[in-house]
């Protein structure tokens, strides 16, 4: 189990062993290079209790403009499990963009179950969300 970084009462996942956000990739290259791709250590913001790492300065400057934009929904967390009223991490390697937001899953099994009914499961997750990770013990 991760950890989750508080601030304004919205967690982001984080590992047990590190304060990175979507575990060191910029979430800002799902975007504009369309697969993931890993942060540079030199090149990190805070946000949300977080650190964020980014591979171009001016990817982070994209974050820094808007970051509800480029950051993943459900805080980084499985979005999936979150539509199952639970948390998991977030893969940053088991991803989808949908209407402009990034979406991460557990694994690759839990992907092939999310893509059966996008619509149904982030609708779900909003209902869910972020009741389903304040109220863990």
């Amino acid at each position: 189990m991760g950890s989750v970084a508080l601030a304004n009462a919205d967690p982001v996942y984080t590992s047990r062993f590190s304060d990175l956000a979507v575990g060191g990739y910029d979430p800002v290259a799902y975007f504009t290079n369309g697969e993931p791709t890993k942060g540079s250590a030199e090149i990190i913001t805070n946000y949300m209790g977080a650190i964020w790492r980014f591979s171009s300065q001016e990817n982070a400057q994209l974050f820094l403009a808007d970051p509800g934009k480029y950051a993943p929904q459900y805080g980084g967390y499985c979005s999936w499990a979150a539509a199952a009223g639970y948390t998991a991490s977030g893969d940053p390697k088991r991803w989808n963009i949908v209407d402009g937001k990034l979406y991460l899953n557990y694994n690759g099994r839990i992907q092939k179950r999310w893509v059966k009914d996008i619509p149904g499961f982030i609708e779900q997750a909003n209902a869910n969300w972020p009741d389903v990770v304040l109220n863990e013990d």
